[in-house]
């Protein structure tokens, strides 16, 4: 079966938010590095996903024209197979990416990126739900703290350990990075 790492959203743009945390994501550059690393090393596509919103100006990060829409610094640098732009939380709606992958005959995802509990889950379901096999490596993610709607606080573990047990067994298999890279060359 043909296996396509997914880079989501490793982008600047997250840098400039108010939650950035650095110490969480130096953790995850190490993890996403050396997965990025392991998937070039084996010859498989990895696939860079950016995402962009509204509205167009320098004051939005997310907007193309903040010059924030490129790839993380002390990310790994890698030669996309291709790159998608989206503007969901799912990389699979109307960014192409969907037409891609099926035109190169992949059967299984490995996803992995910036928000762990949106982006990357959000498209882990949405590719499950469209018969895609898929490894969701959770240490090859970042996702910051959160505020719960009753007030009180919600770790960036915390919300890794929830994204992780909804993901189990229904829409992926969830790994470790040495066990994506062992399951890819199995």
């Amino acid at each position: 079966m043909k296996i396509c790492l997914i880079v989501i959203d490793a982008q600047e743009s997250f840098r400039q938010r108010s939650y950035w945390n650095q110490a969480l994501a130096d953790a995850y550059l190490a993890q996403q590095n050396a997965l990025v690393e392991g998937c070039a090393a084996s010859g498989m596509p990895i696939v860079r996903v950016f995402h962009t919103d509204a509205p167009s100006d320098a004051s939005n990060p997310f907007a193309v024209e903040s010059g924030h829409v490129r790839p993380l610094a002390g990310l790994a640098d890698f030669e996309a197979a291709a790159t998608f732009t989206k503007h969901r939380h799912s990389a699979l709606v109307n960014s192409g990416l969907d037409v891609w992958l099926t035109q190169n005959g992949i059967g299984r995802l490995i996803v992995s990126g910036i928000r762990t509990e949106q982006c990357c889950e959000t498209t882990t379901r949405h590719a499950s739900d469209l018969g895609w096999e898929v490894d969701y490596v959770v240490d090859a993610t970042l996702t910051f703290d959160m505020v719960q709607p009753d007030g009180q606080p919600l770790s960036a573990a915390d919300i890794k350990a929830r994204t992780a047990t909804v993901l189990q067994g229904r829409f992926a298999t969830v790994c470790t990075v040495a066990q994506a890279l062992e399951r890819a060359v199995a």
